[in-house]
């Protein structure tokens, strides 16, 4: 099929009325619940649970601690093998290999909420410690099955289109996680989280009963080879398949996938307690980021894809690093606008002390917080669906849960690990208006590896893929031409 029959137009260019099509098929409204599914754990866990922590009094560095149970997320490429080769027991039977992964991981993060819905921070943080680790552990397993039912499910030009549903259920998730605050307000957290725990389960329903499972492309298992060979075949080759088809290349390729959202990962983890420490209630922020802050996301999210596919797959990267760096900006003049005093009260409860006499904090108005977390989310949606789109576009559909693991894993297992290790001594140290400063920042390194791959690097590199080459080295398809995610 000619590039010009699927993108809608006649100078190949992809037009509204063809990219509207794309989102009316089954697949995309299969894509929205999964990505509400595999948002609203994260949500609870690392931001809703940070929000928990810091009203019970529990230290900024402690709170970004607590954030390593995320690694699990970063760490999933260990096991992505086995979500993409083990078959399950009875589920993969009656599901299938994705759908019944699924099944298995969505009962986990079920259990993980019923875990903290039942602890108290206040008393003891090792009970919660345990439920969110079961939850990060089971949600980044279900991340591994839907990442891989996206790749199988939709062809190379529809990535980005995927990833823009994908972002909308996600933000669907933040919009329920934001109204979990407010019933947190009304009864508890103890009441909220048991609630999560049954929409999953009902999440789980819909998986079995609706969601249809993709059609794979099988890889031929010679059974007379060893266990070793079974290994080699399963873990190592997708991983040395990705070195051989990017040669040097895999360098830059690596250094804009794990450093692309470090800026995000590293003030994020921080902005719920910032907002305690602001002197806004939790009904505020719920209201706010449950109504007004995830339309912003969605409609970032569909830009992200309409520019990666119609313009430019890179060019949409470096407009969402620039958009990053202001709209993260912005949180530090939101700290500024608190006073001078901000700092001094906030270490106060981080000690659990009692500020010094006439130390106050000047909470900004709430439309305050409302622009900020409004063009956060929107800057967000945007990263999210060019990045997801990116990285796609370097998975083989033969490896495409180890490899996409890998990928995701790269880049969370670096940003996670700056935010677990810097953010919380690193807010404290320099002041909040320091820290938003200095984490918008951390945009500029992968802005400029972009910009040196546009220049020099192959097709492959910019995130231009053909499927009938993907075993060729990259030596051999530098400067080869097809059909692609997106033009660079």
């Amino acid at each position: 099929m000619s590039e010009t029959s699927k993108a809608g137009s006649p100078d190949g260019r992809e037009t509204l009325s063809s990219a509207f099509r794309k989102y009316l098929k089954p697949t995309m409204a299969f894509m929205l619940v999964l990505g509400f599914a595999s948002g609203l754990p994260l949500m609870m866990v690392f931001s809703k649970l940070s929000f928990w922590l810091r009203e019970a009094g529990i230290d900024r560095a402690s709170i970004g601690g607590l954030y390593a149970v995320s690694f699990a997320y970063s760490l999933k490429f260990l096991w992505a093998p086995a979500v993409d080769r083990i078959k399950l027991p009875v589920l993969t039977g009656l599901l299938g290999q994705r759908r019944g992964w699924m099944i298995l991981a969505i009962s986990g993060t079920s259990l993980g909420l019923l875990l903290i819905s039942s602890s108290d921070p206040a008393v003891a943080l090792t009970p919660v410690v345990v439920g969110a680790l079961v939850l990060a552990f089971s949600g980044a397993t279900l991340d591994i099955a839907v990442d891989a039912w996206r790749i199988e499910s939709a062809p190379n030009d529809e990535q980005a289109n995927m990833a823009a549903v994908y972002n909308l259920g996600y933000r669907f998730a933040i919009m329920f996680s934001g109204f979990g605050m407010v019933i947190a307000g009304a009864t508890s957290w103890h009441f909220a989280y048991a609630l999560m725990a049954v929409v999953m389960l009902v999440i789980g329903a819909i998986v079995i009963f609706v969601i249809s499972e993709p059609e794979r492309t099988e890889r031929l298992v010679d059974e007379s080879k060893s266990f070793a060979g079974k290994v080699k075949d399963a873990v190592i080759e997708p991983f040395w398949q990705l070195v051989r088809k990017f040669g040097l290349w895999a360098i830059p390729v690596a250094g804009i996938v794990t450093l692309y959202r470090i800026s995000d990962f590293t003030m994020g983890v921080m902005a719920s307690p910032f907002y305690v420490d602001l002197g806004y209630s939790r009904e505020t922020v719920g209201w706010i980021q449950g109504i007004l802050g995830p339309w912003p996301i969605i409609v970032g999210g569909f830009v992200g894809g309409f520019v990666a596919v119609r313009y430019s797959l890179m060019r949409a990267m470096i407009a969402g690093g620039v958009i990053t760096l202001l709209t993260n900006g912005a949180f530090a003049a939101l700290a500024v606008a608190a006073g001078p005093d901000l700092d001094i009260v906030a270490n106060a409860v981080s000690q659990g002390i009692a500020p010094p006499p006439g130390a106050e904090v000047h909470t900004p108005t709430v439309w305050a917080l409302m622009g900020v977390i409004v063009a956060d989310n929107l800057a967000a949606g945007f990263v999210g669906s060019v990045f997801i789109a990116y990285m796609s576009s370097l998975a083989d559909r033969k490896f495409a849960a180890t490899q996409y693991a890998l990928l995701s894993s790269a880049y969370s297992f670096f940003c996670k690990l700056a935010a677990t290790t810097t953010s919380g001594p690193l807010s404290e140290a320099i002041g909040w208006a320091g820290f938003f400063t200095v984490t918008a920042l951390y945009t500029i390194p992968p802005v400029l590896l972009i910009l040196f791959v546009m220049r020099y690097g192959p097709d492959r590199a910019k995130g231009i893929r053909i499927d009938e080459a993907e075993d060729l080295p990259a030596d051999a398809v530098a400067n080869e031409k097809g059909p692609t995610t997106a033009k660079s």
